[in-house]
């Protein structure tokens, strides 16, 4: 991973107006992951979608982090079923075809 897909968590706190310590939250349920480099965290730019989802979350809807771990708990079965759903689907067809 390269070090320009990094962000410094103190930009993307200032960029979404949130507190250092509501990123620490959400790394401490494990819902996003943070690196370390010279005493600095960041976030991988790939992750700044779902802190931007989850900020939404918490601020605009009031959903505390809790919630939002249980939210997206939900939402990773949900993708592993429709995962295996697909997967059965096209298994299902290859014995129709016969």
């Amino acid at each position: 991973m390269e070090r320009t897909d990094l962000i410094p968590v103190k930009l993307v706190c200032k960029h979404y107006k949130v507190p250092v310590a509501f990123i620490n939250r959400l790394k401490e349920f494990q819902l996003i992951e943070l690196k370390a480099y010279k005493g600095t965290f960041f976030i991988h730019n790939k992750e700044l979608i779902k802190v931007e989802k989850i900020v939404r979350l918490h601020y605009d809807l009031d959903i505390n982090i809790e919630g939002i771990d249980a939210i997206y708990n939900l939402l990773e079965q949900v993708y592993a079923l429709r995962q295996e759903i697909r997967m059965l689907h096209n298994r299902l067809r290859l014995y129709e075809d016969l």
